[in-house]
């Protein structure tokens, strides 16, 4: 019996110092992100505004190759319905 209470201590101590460690860890990882973010080199405006050209460009085209798809589609299916 004695043993149990003793152990039982010992671990609740353990569990005391792990959840200071949990902590200690937590903002030892943000730390770490922090000095990673300063170690990023960010693009400057103009190669951000060039990038994003070309994602609304292309979103534009896709978007127009769907609907165009789609229409084409709509027609047939019609056209089928008709025959049918």
């Amino acid at each position: 019996m004695a043993l149990d209470v003793n152990n039982t201590k010992k671990d609740q101590v353990k569990k005391n110092k792990e959840s200071k460690n949990i902590f200690s860890k937590f903002f030892k990882f943000l730390k770490e992100v922090k000095a990673e973010i300063k170690r990023i080199t960010w693009p400057d405006k103009k190669d951000v505004k060039k990038a994003s050209i070309a994602v609304a460009t292309f979103c534009l085209i896709y978007i127009l190759f769907i609907g165009g798809v789609d229409i084409v589609f709509k027609n047939l299916f019609d056209l089928i319905a008709k025959l049918i």
